[in-house]
């Protein structure tokens, strides 16, 4: 998906970063881009490229590895024992609600994979054959209560 490529090439990371090399990455990026640095002329721009930055690190996190596998266990149960409750697609992310109240981003999606999913008879067998363990996710529960 292209929102992850470009938060990758901004923080210039590759996919299999680890926790630790973004944060260095980030606090490096931050110490350079914080607007408390520049004077009047520049700090508009420093305060947008530090959003930008603040924005592409808390995504990546998100989605890292390390991530996924912390909260792997929880997102097998929902994934294997909650049925959806809605979902909703845009530019390739697909968002499920579930019924025990978690919320997955799906990236990368193709909209053929959309269409056989409206158009299943179980969207929940469907999503759990051809979606869950096929498309980078990341929850949006936590990017919630973090915030």
């Amino acid at each position: 998906m292209k929102k992850i490529g470009d938060y990758r090439k901004l923080l210039n990371v590759t996919e299999n970063a680890e926790l630790s090399e973004l944060r260095s990455v980030y606090k490096s990026m931050m110490k350079t881009w914080h607007p408390d640095r520049f004077q009047d002329d520049n700090r508009a721009e420093a305060e947008e490229k530090s959003k930008t930055i603040i924005e592409a690190y808390h995504f990546l996190v998100s989605i890292a590895p390390e991530t996924r596998a912390q909260t792997l266990p929880d997102y097998t149960a929902t994934t294997t024992l909650s049925n959806i409750a809605d979902f909703e697609y845009k530019q390739q992310v697909l968002k499920v609600t579930f019924l025990d109240g978690n919320v997955y981003e799906y990236f990368g999606v193709p909209k053929a994979v959309y269409i056989k999913l409206i158009n299943a008879d179980s969207p929940g067998r469907f999503a759990r054959r051809h979606i869950f363990n096929e498309f980078v996710y990341r929850s949006v529960n936590k990017l919630v209560a973090s915030a």
